[in-house]
């Protein structure tokens, strides 16, 4: 059978690695440990859930792009947040953006209109999909599921990490009539090197309708989403690489190859405060891709080249016979 794809089909199915790095704040706080950040305790890896990562690329989309999500937080005039059978609701409308009384509907039908409308509207569930719960009338109903094309898995720090506690006097008192300030108290990590790893899967996206232009889109706000999180506790993250390896063949790709990046330090793992006490060895991951060369269409990139890269122990810069790489312009 020849799995070569055609012209016709625009998605190719692609593998990611992105790197940020982390200074004097909190990545991704565990809500049922103090918020403290996630800490593999056998480890010492520092984690970031990938619910963290499409945040991130969620509200540089909206915030910065205009883009309409599906996913966020809306209020209403008493200051409610709207529940998702009622924002599925928000797209039951037909052709001409009138709004449907779906009392007039049977189910199926109110799932097909959702369907199409939320697809044609919000990026983010073209990219991840989602269960989207609905509702006809009191107790009938059902969900519309989407399988996302593009997934990631929890992110992990390429070497270990010790969290600092910091605790602080705040700028009012502690109550009415008292004098004492309040106290702040929050764990930061000093430095991590944060890697995640994703695949974007070309027969997903024929279902959510994924495009060429959306994936564009998700590379701008992995980087500059990150670049732009620009808040008290997740100030001090930048990205640093970005690798996108695009497959000729459907159903094929190499797998786990951020598993194939080293970080090699000249001091202890817990004491990296900065891209200056370390290199990333590229040696293991240019050497599968030229494995596989002939299988892959080519290898994007985006690169901070304030992190050091390396292969067979010589400065690396992306220029290898045998791999087509190509930088991408954000």
């Amino acid at each position: 059978m020849n799995n070569t794809k055609t012209e016709s089909n625009a998605i190719n199915r692609s593998e990611l690695i992105f790197l940020y790095d982390v200074q004097y704040a909190n990545p991704n706080g565990d809500p049922l440990d103090d918020n403290k950040p996630r800490i593999d305790p056998s480890t010492g890896i520092n984690l970031v859930s990938d619910v963290r990562l499409k945040r991130t690329i969620r509200d540089y989309l909206n915030e910065f792009k205009g883009e309409e999500i599906f996913v966020r937080e809306i209020e209403d005039d008493e200051g409610n947040i709207q529940d998702a059978k009622l924002r599925a609701e928000d797209f039951l409308y037909d052709e001409n953006n009138n709004k449907i009384d779906k009392s007039n509907l049977k189910l199926n039908e109110m799932k097909e209109i959702m369907k199409n409308n939320i697809l044609n509207s919000c990026i983010d569930i073209r990219l991840f999909g989602g269960t989207i719960p609905i509702e006809l009338k009191k107790n009938k109903g059902g969900s519309i599921t989407l399988t996302g094309p593009v997934q990631f898995r929890f992110g992990m720090s390429l070497h270990k990490v010790e969290p600092m506690f910091i605790k602080g006097t705040g700028a009012f008192a502690s109550g009415k009539d008292k004098g004492q300030k309040t106290f702040r108290e929050e764990y930061v990590v000093p430095y991590s090197l944060i890697s995640f790893y994703g695949i974007i899967n070309e027969n997903a996206a024929k279902h959510t309708n994924l495009s060429t232009e959306d994936l564009n889109k998700l590379i701008d706000a992995l980087w500059n989403g990150t670049k732009n999180l620009i808040s008290r506790s997740k100030m001090g993250q930048t990205p640093r690489l970005l690798i996108k390896v695009n497959y000729k063949e459907n159903n094929y790709h190499i797998g786990d190859l951020d598993k194939c990046l080293a970080l090699k330090s000249n001091v202890n793992d817990e004491e990296i405060r900065s891209s200056d006490n370390y290199e990333i060895d590229m040696t293991k991951l240019i050497d599968i891709l030229l494995k596989n060369k002939d299988k892959i269409e080519n290898v994007e990139f985006v690169w901070d080249d304030r992190l050091k890269l390396t292969y067979n122990g010589e400065a690396f810069k992306f220029n290898v016979d045998g791999i087509q790489f190509k930088e991408i312009v954000i």
